[in-house]
Formats: C-alpha cells, structure tokens, sequence
C-alpha cells in the first residue's frame, strides 16, 4: 500500500480507538514499498515481500509522536527506511538515510524541535514469543531385509540413542515414507507389503509418546517408495513415489493427522527420492530431491508453507537415489547416501533458503535405503539401509557435520520410515 494513512476519528468503518494516550493504531496492516504517516498514530509495518521506505509529516510539533512496529517479524530481511521529509532526525537532516532492520523491532519516534527534529524514544526489538520447542526425539519405523517386511520400531532419545526393537502395530510394509505433524506427534503412510503389486495407502499414526498405532485406512493414491516432510505449523505432506509407474502426485497432512486426497503433481514423477523441512518453526518449508525417473537424477522442488509444490530446480551435487533427508541446525536440511552406480556416503547441505549445496565427501559406510530423521532441537540420524542390511547410525551435528558409524540397535534392515516426535527431552 503506498500513499497518505490517517486518523479515523468518526470512528467509521474500520475503527481505529485511541489509546488512552492519545495515540491512534491504524488497523490496516502497511504492506506496500511506501507510506506516508501522520503523527499521533501508529503503524504496523508488512515487509514480508519488500522493503518499505516510510515518509514522515512535513511538519511537526513538539511532543509529536510515531509508532511502527515489525508485523511480520522481517525487518531483517526486508528492512524499513525512514525519510524524515525535510525535518531533521536525531540531529541531522533529510540528506541522510535511516535504515532499522532487526527483527521483531518496534520504532517510537517523539518531534522535540527544529534542532534534533525526531528522536527515537525507543527502538527495541523483542523476542518471538511464544516459541515453539523443536523436535526432541526420532523414531524409525517399519522397513524390510531379506526374511521379508517389518512393522516394528525404534525410538531415539534427545541425544540420539537408538532404542531396541518395539514390537509393531499395524501392517508390516517397506517403502513407504514418514513426517512430523501436529506440533509432536508423526505420522507414517503408503508403502509396499510384500511385492510391488501389493501397495498400500494406509497410514499409522504416532503419539508423543513415540507409541505407533494401528492401521487407519488410506486416502489417495496407493504407492511406494515416495518421500515426506513437515511443512507449515502443524502439517505435513507426501509426495511422488511408485505405482505401476513413477508419479508426481502429493497428499496434505492436517494439524490432526488426516491425510488429503491426490493433489496433482507438479515436477518430474519419479521415486525414490528423500524429503526434509527447513527454514525454521516460523518458516517451515520443505524440500523433495535426487531420486529416479529412468536414471537417476539430482533435481529439487520446494513446498512453501501453504504446502505448494515449486517446479523442478536443477539439481547440485551427484545423482542418485534411495538416500535420507533431515532438517538439522534448526531450519537447514542435509541429504546423505544413497546409490549411484555403486553405494555412496555423500552429503549436500541444503540452506535456510533452500539451496542445495555442492557434495560433501562422505563420513560412515556408504549404502541405501538409509532414512533420517531430525532429533535434539537441532541435530540429525541417519540409520539403518543396506550395502548388505545394516542397523548402524550417524549422527549430523547442528553445523550439518556427519559423524562416523554408531554400532547399530535394532533388526537390520532398510527402506523404512523416519520422523521426529515429541517436544520434551
């Protein structure tokens, strides 16, 4: 919105109540790249999609007062400006630029004279509260080796030690994928249960307690080997996979666990691909990519946080599929393993942005069919797979370094689910 903002003292539509001090708030949020304010009131400031430059009165008077405050929290990345209009600001005139780009920041600025002109009476920025705990805990579910497909799982605490087996609920199946949703609790869906003509859509739900339960019936298209993650506050989605033939399609997950029907997909169907959120709890996105269409193939798409999936990006880093994917640092993400043309341990880091960085070269054994699931607020685990069925872990420190092999817990096995749950440690 760009132009003049005043006062609606006939108390109108669009009521704007004076505070016992005098000062109006104008209730309709300021999203433009321009504004131009009048004292006595206050404003909220929306840089979400661009900066604001902030035109103050021509004139003033002594004791005048200004209020903005940083709506969105993104000062930081869009910052506002603030043209004093001829009058001068702490003490220097219009000639200089005054920028205020901290997040969470409010301005309140008082007119004192011709001298000083406008002076800050506070510029502080405060915390975004209430916060919400990132995932403490992991578990790793379902999978298959070489005796056939498993429904059991292994919980991970807050510093990444992989529980023993707990007997599984729900029907035993591989190739299918898991996210967080809900604040703490995950959920794990689709799958295969003993041949690829014998898919699955249905879906098991997991407390906060890490406690899986029984099989709730599918919505959407039966298939295996996709990928999932959370996006949004509270929600998740799954994506791509194996039918008859490799899809693009994907599934939204609510805040309670209820699975979406199909929603059409957008970029190159193909399976066998990972999927991890990033860019923190106020940002939460996510990011599908590697996998295999006829060959194996290094492309990305991105889910904002409405749970749209982006057009294919061109991949960074080697090709291949059947690899792991977690969030770790917070709101960055690391993909790591997979198969080439022979088992690999490489790693690309993803940023809070979500590019995909070059290869890293690997750290523990290199093999497929690995899953990763986010732990301790900001680190990594990265388990189970095959070169020949393993149940060894890594674990990604919050600068995304992955450690050396961590003797494995659990049956050996891969092409399972992983997903972080619970909030407490």
């Amino acid at each position: 919105m760009s132009g003049t903002i005043t006062s609606n003292v006939a108390r109108a539509s669009g009521t704007i109540a004076a505070t016992p001090g005098g000062l109006d708030w104008d209730t309709a949020v300021v999203t433009g790249s321009t504004v131009t304010v009048e004292a006595a009131n206050g404003y909220f400031i929306n840089t979400t999609s661009n900066t604001c430059t902030i035109t103050l009165p021509s004139s003033a008077e002594a004791g005048d007062q200004i209020v903005f405050v940083d709506y969105a929290r993104t000062w930081g990345t869009n910052k506002i400006t603030i043209d004093s209009n001829g009058l001068n600001f702490q003490g220097s005139t219009d000639s200089y630029t005054v920028n205020y780009s901290t997040v969470g920041q409010s301005l309140n600025i008082v007119y004192s004279d011709s001298t000083k002109g406008w002076l800050p009476v506070s510029d502080d920025a405060v915390a975004d509260v209430p916060t919400q705990v990132q995932t403490q805990k992991a578990i790793f579910a379902y999978g298959s080796n070489a005796s056939g497909p498993f429904s059991l799982s292994n919980l991970v605490n807050s510093s990444g030690v992989v529980a023993s087996d707990v007997t599984g609920v729900g029907t035993a199946r591989a190739g299918l994928a898991a996210a967080g949703y809900g604040v703490d609790k995950a959920i794990f869906a689709y799958g295969t249960t003993s041949g690829a003509s014998e898919i699955v859509s249905m879906s098991n739900l997991v407390t906060n307690a890490g406690v899986v339960g029984s099989d709730v019936s599918g919505v959407g298209t039966a298939r295996s080997a996709l990928a999932a993650a959370r996006y949004g506050t509270q929600t998740a989605i799954f994506a791509y996979g194996g039918t008859s033939g490799k899809v693009s399609m994907s599934n939204l997950v609510n805040s309670s666990g209820v699975i979406a029907s199909d929603v059409s997909g957008v970029g190159t169907a193909r399976q066998n691909l990972a999927a991890a959120e990033y860019g923190g709890i106020s940002s939460r996105k996510a990011i599908f990519a590697y996998g295999e269409t006829s060959g194996n193939v290094s492309l990305s798409n991105l889910v904002n946080t409405s749970g749209v999936i982006a057009s294919d990006v061109t991949g960074v880093g080697t090709a291949r599929r059947d690899l792991g994917a977690a969030m770790y640092g917070g709101d960055k993400a690391i993909f790591a393993y997979g198969y080439i043309s022979s088992y690999s341990s490489l790693s690309n880091l993803v940023s809070n942005s979500g590019v995909v960085a070059s290869d890293t070269s690997g750290v523990g054994s290199a093999r497929a069919g690995v899953r990763a699931a986010n732990y301790g607020a900001d680190k990594a685990i990265f388990a189970y797979g095959y070169n020949a069925y393993v149940s060894m872990s890594n674990l990604v420190n919050s600068s995304g370094v992955v450690g050396s092999d961590v003797t494995g817990v659990g049956t050996d096995r891969g092409s399972l689910g992983a997903a972080g749950y619970s909030v407490s440690a």
